[in-house]
């Protein structure tokens, strides 16, 4: 297990997401509780709950492994003002 950077989380939702605008914050410093907002038109016509599936389906590998302990997310359209 490596620990992970608020960058590398960014980099990852950005492969899946493109558009994303991205703010990620280690919230310990310790590589493995983040909070992530996540703003993407690829979350146009989903629920909340389907939205942040889009999220952990990017950091998939890194949940798995266990590298990634928690995560705090929060996510919006750009229509919302986020």
């Amino acid at each position: 297990m490596t620990a992970l950077t608020a960058d590398t989380l960014t980099d990852l939702i950005r492969r899946s997401m493109p558009d994303a605008v991205v703010e990620a914050q280690d919230l310990r410093g310790d590589g493995a509780h983040f909070s992530v907002a996540v703003v993407s038109l690829a979350f146009e016509g989903l629920s909340r709950i389907e939205q942040h599936r889009k999220v952990y389906q990017a950091l998939a590998g890194h949940v798995d492994d266990g590298s990634l302990h928690a995560i705090q997310i929060k996510t919006a359209l750009p229509a919302d003002g986020a």
